[in-house]
């Protein structure tokens, strides 16, 4: 009952693909023009976006706070 427990205590933080945060930015118009894809892997790489441990040719899943908090960050 305990392991049970602990199993469903678990909440994993909830991730996006770039693809769905390109989406989000142009159906929000969040920035006007859309940040291109080679942009969004910058803002990645640069640890802005924080994202998952990526294996090879595994794609970038950015954590929906993160991106969030960026959002955020660009109103200020």
């Amino acid at each position: 009952m305990n392991i049970t427990k602990h199993i469903l205590d678990l909440k994993p933080r909830p991730k996006l693909r770039l693809a769905e945060i390109e989406r989000l930015i142009r159906k929000h118009r969040i920035l006007i023009p859309p940040p291109s894809r080679r942009s969004l892997v910058a803002l990645c790489e640069s640890g802005r976006l924080e994202t998952t441990p990526r294996r090879n040719g595994q794609t970038w899943l950015v954590y929906e706070d993160s991106f969030l908090r960026w959002v955020e960050e660009l109103d200020k």
